[in-house]
């Protein structure tokens, strides 16, 4: 991490992560990018459906390979980058067939590296197999939930997924939340963890850098009328009142309340429950 030195009040305590250290090309492969409309947190009739978000930086979408449908061909790594869009890095795989497509750059990875999708690669950082061929605990990220339907989970940076069993046509792996979940065993899955793992130690420093994001200040509901949130109203600071919990600005119970459907068709393949903060 990079840190500066207090010259003011934004940059007292702001950190960065140090890109110059692992980036090794500034601009995009141009085939591989295009323009997209930014979520503003709004609908198709311009409503907003989800608040704090809007504005932020112009950016170009970097198109990421999430299938990873080039079996068999081995690549090279030619170029590590940064990626607006989400939190790891990623790199730019030149197949032996002369094809380019960016994927999520696993930790440790470098350029001149060779990955292949295989299922009976080789156990190494970067490779693609199926989970079966997966041995029990090895750390694996860019796994599907359905053969053959994409990279779903752990794809965000410092992320990883650990194989805890395979049984019955089922591989059973821990997620991060300590949720042990059963996933299909013919799914794929990469082999090591999500690079730029210190980026959950960025220290934002000032209010600007948020709105270069996209994300729009947040009020508390506290400090509003009562026409506008559950909370507000009241001389001076009051508490939530007589009401059962703390609720969001539409009325919902928030903050501890389970929101997850009793009846969902996946609670099935769910073999222990993440343990929360109680």
């Amino acid at each position: 991490m990079k840190k500066y030195k207090p010259t003011s009040e934004g940059r007292r305590g702001m950190t960065v992560v140090s890109y110059k250290e692992v980036i090794t090309r500034s601009t995009p492969e141009k085939s591989l990018t295009k323009g997209f409309r930014r979520g503003s947190g709004r609908n198709n009739q311009g409503r907003i459906t989800t608040r704090h978000k809007g504005g932020g930086v112009k950016r170009k979408y970097r198109d990421i390979d999430f299938n990873y449908n080039k079996i068999d061909i081995p690549a090279k790594i030619t170029s590590i980058e940064y990626d607006p869009n989400r939190s790891a890095y990623i790199m730019l795989a030149v197949y032996a067939d002369g094809e380019k497509r960016y994927v999520i750059a696993p930790k440790g990875m470098k350029v001149d590296d060779k990955f292949v999708v295989s299922e009976d690669a080789p156990i190494e950082l970067g490779n693609r197999l199926i989970l079966r061929n997966i041995p029990v605990g090895t750390f694996v990220h860019n796994v599907e939930t359905k053969p053959k339907g994409g990279a779903k989970l752990a794809r965000s940076a410092g992320n990883f997924l650990q194989v805890v069993a395979n049984d019955n046509g089922y591989t059973s792996i821990k997620m991060p939340s300590t949720e042990v979940r059963k996933v299909v065993d013919s799914c794929w899955a990469t082999i090591g963890t999500v690079s730029n793992d210190e980026w959950k130690l960025t220290n934002f420093g000032k209010a600007g850098r948020n709105r270069h994001r996209g994300i729009r200040p947040t009020v508390r509901g506290s400090v509003m009328n009562p026409v506008d949130h559950p909370h507000g109203g009241g001389e001076g600071k009051q508490g939530i009142g007589l009401r059962r919990g703390p609720k969001t600005r539409q009325g919902k119970l928030a903050y501890g309340v389970k929101t997850r459907r009793a009846k969902k068709y996946s609670n099935r393949l769910i073999v222990n429950r993440r343990k929360t903060k109680r």
